[in-house]
């Protein structure tokens, strides 16, 4: 299960206590969040700093005491494991490198490490998820563990290791299955091996989408498929002006508002992109929480209604991220004791452009729910140099190094531009750049540093991101905002970083939909 290694983990602290402390008593429990419980004090997170020591290890320090309001409510819980602790010493392990007790499985790993002996494992599914592979990026500076195990196997050279994997086909449940038949590249995967059906619904079914993947492999077909038959089917339901939007949303263990729960979710920021009928795009609104301290997620609603509310134009996220958000919030309102005037305005907004529930006894859907583009990428869109991802910051880079047209386009600096396309946060932009070998390059890897005039002393004390290019950058960067003493400059570089990354997530879709629509035949 997920939680094995954090018990095997208190297991062996728990054995090594006991190996050194033969007689005594030894107790053991994890240490963990209790997301029922409220924090007591606004702040609290702000007192907890996270730093390098002088040999680079992290660690936190207290940036302030701790009052004993801050300790007058525990959000922390103690969970007695010793029941798991016994059940580990009295289940032997087994597995490829070894078979014996737990406690000669210690030894074991100690002994090898002592050495430093490699412990040899088998190839499987679960190399997908292997932490020590190096990318293009970083592959001359260090060494991949990955290649070294593979290699090791399977002999395997660079020219191997440059063609595609069944690692890379998309949710495919076989893979330690062929792994034990001796099939390791996507080449050599045949249709019996995959056994693409129908799911009688318009497009490519799972199954389907995974044999395209493969045949575009065997075949060395680097051409994209789409599916404008059954694109131009969905175009039909859809209502101008388009609304394209996009959040980013933090859950942190320790709540940045007081009454507010741990890992609770934080909507922070949003963009939005708007297509007239006529073809013109504009970036129209934008809203990020600049404010430390305040719980944003009823503004945060309140801008996005007032950005969405003025038609019934169809709207656009990608993924499920945005309408799980806006359910979160809507259990918030919901449930919040203290006054909201504008309470059932807002919670009514939501209920139009959102779906709910699981079954069909509690499932609700809004009469403008939003259209989920990633579904529409999964049934009707595949292009080679997506791989196995369906991630939008794969998706566009893919269509536009296809799309002559978006080429064409976004090749002139229009974004930000008088007469071009209106932008908050870019100026005279270029979005279509090539490399060398004369390949689009990542737009995310386009998106401006932070910190350019500073020394490298001075941004150390700041920040360990240059470069805002993903979610998880989002994430960090906003609760570094949180921190009342961080200075103006720093936090209106993150703030300018954090509109621009967030803008292009919607410009993404934006282009996607542009691409489509050209390849459908419409002007």
């Amino acid at each position: 299960s997920d939680w094995s290694p954090y018990l095997q983990d208190v297991a062996f602290q728990k054995c090594v206590v006991l190996s050194a402390y033969p007689n005594y008593s030894v107790s053991s429990y994890l240490l963990l969040v209790d997301k029922q419980s409220k924090c007591p004090t606004d702040g609290l997170n702000q007192k907890f700093r996270i730093s390098k020591d002088s040999s680079g290890r992290k660690q936190i320090r207290l940036a302030t005491p701790l009052t004993s309001e801050d300790l007058s409510m525990k959000i922390l819980c103690q969970i007695n494991v010793d029941d798991c602790c016994s059940l580990i010493n009295d289940t032997d392990i087994a597995n490829e490198a070894f078979t014996g007790s737990f406690f000669d499985y210690v030894n074991f790993l100690s002994e090898c490490y002592e050495q430093d002996k490699k412990i040899v494992m088998d190839i499987a599914g679960r190399c997908g998820k292997c932490e020590f592979k190096t990318t293009k990026a970083d592959k001359k500076e260090l060494l991949s563990g990955f290649k070294e195990c593979w290699r090791y196997h399977l002999d395997w050279s660079d020219e191997d290791f440059a063609e595609p994997t069944i690692l890379e086909i998309n949710n495919f449940r076989k893979k330690d299955q062929l792994f034990k038949q001796g099939v390791y590249k996507i080449k050599d995967v045949t249709i019996d091996d995959i056994e693409p059906d129908t799911d009688g619904k318009p497009g490519l079914s799972p199954k389907e989408r995974q044999w395209m993947h493969v045949e575009k492999v065997k075949k060395n077909d680097s051409t994209p498929w789409i599916d404008t038959d059954g694109l131009r089917m969905e175009m039909k339901n859809w209502k101008y002006p388009l609304h394209f939007i996009d959040f980013e949303t933090t859950m942190v263990a320790i709540p940045f508002n007081k009454g507010r729960h741990p890992y609770e979710g934080i909507a922070f920021q949003f963009s939005h992109h708007m297509v007239h009928e006529n073809g013109s795009i504009e970036h129209r609104n934008q809203y990020l929480n600049v404010v430390p301290g305040m719980f944003p997620n009823y503004e945060f609603v309140r801008k996005l209604k007032e950005a969405l509310e003025n038609d019934r134009g169809t709207i656009f996220r990608y993924a499920a991220h945005e309408n799980t958000f806006l359910n979160i919030i809507h259990g918030q309102l919901t449930h919040d004791k203290s006054f909201v005037s504008d309470r059932e305005d807002l919670l009514a907004f939501i209920e139009d452009i959102t779906e709910f529930g699981k079954n069909k006894k509690e499932y609700r859907c809004g009469d403008r729910n939003m259209v989920d583009m990633l579904s529409l990428v999964k049934r009707y869109y595949y292009d080679p140099l997506m791989g196995g991802s369906n991630s939008i910051k794969v998706v566009l880079p893919a269509i536009l190094n296809s799309s002559g047209y978006l080429r064409n386009k976004y090749s002139n600096s229009i974004y930000g531009s008088d007469g071009g396309i209106k932008s908050y946060n870019y100026r005279d932009w270029t979005w279509v750049r090539t490399d060398d070998a004369g390949r689009v390059m990542d737009p995310y890897k386009l998106l401006p540093k932070m910190f350019d005039d500073i020394t490298d002393e001075d941004f150390e004390k700041i920040s360990d991101d240059t470069v805002i290019s993903d979610g998880g950058a989002a994430m960090t960067a906003y609760a570094k905002m949180q921190f009342e003493d961080m200075t103006d400059y720093e936090r209106n570089e993150i703030r300018d970083a954090l509109l621009k990354y967030c803008e292009l997530d919607t410009l993404a879709m934006v282009m996607i939909y542009e691409g489509w629509k050209e390849a459908c035949g419409y002007e």
